[in-house]
């Protein structure tokens, strides 16, 4: 009996070793420089694992943002894997004292609570690419992933070997996360300055790219989309692979209105990578212009299955279901990503654009409310917006949903023509009948390649103008029929 017993324990052990794990959660490595000037690093190194672990077959890699809502926390290894449903999650820790680099890594089985592996290296910063490496190689052959020759060259598929271009492109990257104007700017001159160090980066056009297609691109859409487009041919020609490059020409094709450019792009993305949430999410976006509302919300749930902690990905789902005019729940997707992030403007104004649609004019008020405080700061501006929400507050009372956009309408108009949303001010006139008025905004939206406009299709703001036949020729213009 005893002999049986350790027999099958020796047994199960040994299968265990052999056994396959099949997702992974890569952690924020931790910044233990005490300097936030090196958070570029600490990210950056993150980011890079994940976007090279996602390009293998049979792993599920959880997506950077659903990774990073652990930044700065203490975490159970254990807890994380139970809360993202990983098999394995990596932790790190990074320390830089001038040109000196430590680098601690853990890989943790959070099912058996052991370790897999664990790797301290102490090297010059400039064989940050090499670490990079082998740590991707060290996961892959602990996870017992059985990797093809081919399969391995995807680890290290993009990776410079100049550590100066290497540091700008993380620079860039982290401020690319950040997505504003101004840090996208940053973004912008930083990935650059790694194209100049090593021309043949295609990883870092692909992250120019991504710069100018994303909304906080800090030039007009007119201008952003040629230069998104040149970038991501670039990287696709030193790297045709590339689903980032892919999704990111794929997203720009929308707002020329190239449709059969963008479907092809998107499908090409999902070849190399059919784990890359962003490609889902925007191919959402993509059928839900096309009006194909059912293939629409499939992809935004799949976005979501694969990041379920990313906001906008819920905002996303959410966003989808309301085109479909399912409101109740649309708002209960958008409740969803409030639990994630209660300062997640996207969700707040989800929310008070359903209340519109239902007529519910006071709650709408109290959402936009919300929304809005989050972007205030000085007492001004906040004095500004009650006054705003009480005036409109007041003539709804008084007149109704007439009242309620008329005041709207009304605080759109304040300030110079150059700083109004002419999207706001179309659902405003379109709102109150002011079709010719409506019209002349979507025109404005149409010359300017703004996107508001690309879901006019199912946008149920537009509703009002839809019998119009100048609407049905808007649609045809952009390459859409009603």
């Amino acid at each position: 009996m005893v002999a049986l017993i350790a027999a099958g324990t020796w047994f199960i052990a040994v299968r265990s070793r052999g056994e396959t794990i099949d997702s992974l959660a890569v952690l924020p490595f931790t910044n233990a420089s005490g300097d936030p000037n090196t958070d570029y690093l600490s990210d950056g190194i993150t980011e890079s694992l994940i976007n090279s672990l996602s390009q293998l077959p049979n792993i599920r890699v959880t997506s950077r943002n659903s990774a990073f809502r652990y930044k700065g926390k203490e975490v159970d290894p254990k807890t994380v894997g139970r809360e993202l449903g990983v098999r394995a999650v990596l932790t790190g820790r990074i320390v830089q004292r001038g040109d000196d680099l430590t680098i601690s890594s853990d890989l943790v089985d959070t099912q058996r609570d052991r370790e897999l592996w664990g790797e301290h290296y102490n090297r010059k910063i400039s064989d940050l690419p090499a670490v990079q490496e082998d740590i991707s190689g060290q996961i892959s052959t602990n996870l017992r992933l059985r990797l093809t020759s081919e399969e391995k060259k995807r680890l290290t598929k993009g990776i410079t070997e100049n550590s100066d271009a290497y540091q700008f492109y993380l620079k860039g990257r982290y401020f690319w996360n950040k997505r504003t104007p101004t840090e996208t700017q940053k973004a912008i001159e930083y990935l650059q300055q790694a194209i100049d160090k090593d021309p043949g980066y295609a990883l870092a056009y692909a992250g120019l790219a991504d710069c100018y297609v994303i909304p906080a691109a800090p030039v007009s859409r007119t201008v952003a989309s040629p230069r998104a487009k040149a970038a991501a041919r670039k990287a696709l020609e030193l790297d045709d692979t590339l689903a980032e490059a892919h999704t990111s020409l794929a997203y720009a094709s929308l707002f020329d209105y190239d449709w059969p450019a963008a479907e092809k792009e998107f499908r090409r993305a999902f070849e190399p990578n059919p784990n890359y949430p962003t490609a889902h999410h925007w191919y959402a976006q993509y059928l839900s212009a096309m009006g194909r509302l059912d293939e629409a919300l499939a992809e935004a749930k799949q976005a979501e299955r694969l990041d379920p902690l990313s906001p906008i990905i819920l905002w996303n789902v959410g966003q989808t279901l309301v085109f479909a005019r399912d409101y109740n729940r649309g708002i209960e997707q958008f409740k969803r990503a409030l639990e994630v992030d209660p300062d997640n403007f996207s969700a707040h104004s989800g929310i008070a654009s359903v209340r519109e649609h239902q007529g519910n004019y006071e709650n709408a008020l109290d959402e936009w409310e919300k929304a809005f405080a989050l972007f205030l700061g000085s007492p001004k501006d906040r004095a500004q917006l009650q006054a705003d929400v009480a005036g409109v507050r007041k003539a709804l009372r008084l007149s109704g949903k007439k009242g309620y956009y008329q005041a709207i309408l009304k605080i759109f108009l304040r300030g110079p023509e150059k700083d109004q949303d002419p999207y706001k001010l179309a659902i405003a006139y379109s709102s109150l009948g002011e079709k010719d008025r409506a019209f002349e905004q979507l025109e404005r939206i149409y010359q300017a390649h703004d996107y508001s406009v690309v879901q006019a299709k199912v946008d149920p703001y537009l509703d009002p103008l839809r019998s119009d036949p100048r609407f049905a020729e808007l649609l045809r213009r952009m390459g859409l029929a009603q």
